[in-house]
């Protein structure tokens, strides 16, 4: 694996555009009129200038409307990701990006060599508001740039989405057989781990961080 940060490294993603304040009502409503999402987290701006560089890379499956409005992943407050990372130690302290990602968590995640994308773009307000075209789409989408971004290991936080997405309706939890993913980098694993977030009853902090840890676990560095 080669060095995950040079030693020119700067912030590069967009603050939020509301100035460090959480969204209200009509920002929400503006980031779902606006049909965009958000920019992914990656040390550098570029998949090109990432290869080599992650660790981990965590596949959530669109953006939610508060993620969208503060362009932070998993950013609505009463999602369990951010805390279930603190809690398996893949995060040194816990990131509250409801108000847009910090630049010292930006550069910590990089450092780290944790990367955060989507499946799809689009926001909204719920997971299953997309089609399964548009799933599909992104998976092959996904495919294409794993080869480019060559991580340790890919986690893709939601199981409903993920067989859908990549035709596999009957995928459980866990590390996945993706030998038969067609384009599928060979050499870079792949997991499915619950959706963490707050409608998803079946998990708590606790629970998601015993599956990030197993995750980290299985991606030394």
């Amino acid at each position: 694996m080669v060095p995950i940060l040079r030693e020119d490294w700067r912030p590069w993603r967009t603050p939020s555009p509301l100035d460090g304040r959480r969204p209200g009502r009509e920002d929400l409503a503006a980031a779902a009129r606006s049909q965009l999402g958000r920019q992914d987290v990656l040390p550098y701006p570029t998949d090109e200038a990432c290869t080599g560089r992650l660790r981990l890379l965590v596949v959530g499956i669109n953006p939610g409307l508060w993620t969208a409005a503060v362009n932070a992943p998993f950013a609505r407050p009463g999602n369990r990701f951010w805390p279930s990372l603190h809690r398996a130690g893949v995060t040194p302290r816990l990131v509250d990006a409801s108000r847009g990602l910090a630049r010292c968590d930006e550069r910590m995640l990089a450092e780290r060599g944790v990367g955060v994308v989507n499946l799809v773009q689009r926001a909204t307000a719920r997971a299953d508001e997309l089609t399964g075209d548009e799933l599909r789409t992104g998976a092959q989408r996904l495919i294409a740039r794993v080869r480019v971004l060559r991580p340790r290991l890919v986690a893709v936080a939601g199981v409903t989405a993920f067989r859908t997405a990549f035709d596999r309706p009957r995928a459980a939890l866990g590390a996945q057989q993706a030998g038969d993913i067609d384009g599928w980098q060979a050499q870079v694993a792949l997991w499915v781990l619950p959706n963490p977030s707050g409608l998803n009853a079946h998990e708590t902090v606790e629970s998601l961080g015993q599956w990030w840890r197993r995750v980290w676990a299985a991606s030394p560095t």
